[in-house]
């Protein structure tokens, strides 16, 4: 009866390394997941939006909505932008100056505050920005994550950190 023990206990970390090796291939050689949420709608006719939204929160602890979109119209023009939302109440945003885009390895860009060329002369709520991002999209890395700078009326700034996955989703929405 030992030598059946002894036999069995043996077995076992073989066995353990056969499934954690089954495992380790499957992730190695398995396809990877798309984690991209960008969506596509037809506003009207011939006129497409494709957008995609992450919450974030910034490094006060608020949440932010962050929504890259690009509007196709019927004639062809094209626009990409970036709006960001806090909380109502709690942030007013400085609409004349521009977003600041720093990569981790310290290249600093800027997009241009377009907020109230889209407002069409409605007033601009404070705590919404839109910036106008396709000049600056292509001289971002994929692979390399973002922190915008958002200027505030009160003189500060926000802080906001960009993960590399919604650069991803912002240059697959830029390129369609």
């Amino acid at each position: 009866m030992n030598f059946i023990y002894s036999n069995t206990s043996k077995i076992r970390p073989i066995r353990w390394l056969l499934a954690a090796s089954i495992c380790l291939l499957l992730v190695i050689f398995s396809p990877l997941t798309a984690f991209a949420t960008v969506t596509q709608i037809e506003e009207a006719p011939g006129q497409m939006l494709y957008q995609s939204r992450q919450n974030l929160r910034d490094r006060t602890g608020k949440s932010w909505q962050v929504v890259a979109f690009k509007r196709v119209r019927p004639d062809g023009s094209e626009m990409v932008s970036l709006r960001l939302v806090g909380f109502l109440g709690a942030v007013e945003l400085d609409h004349t100056q521009p977003l600041t885009l720093t990569t981790s390895m310290g290249q600093t860009l800027t997009a241009k505050d377009v907020t109230n060329e889209i407002s069409q002369g409605a007033t601009a709520l404070a705590n919404v920005g839109e910036y106008d991002i396709q000049p600056v999209l292509p001289q971002l890395q994929s692979e390399i994550p973002l922190e915008l700078t958002l200027p505030m009326l009160t003189g500060g700034a926000i802080e906001l950190q960009i993960p590399s996955i919604a650069i991803q989703e912002w240059q697959t929405i830029a390129d369609r």
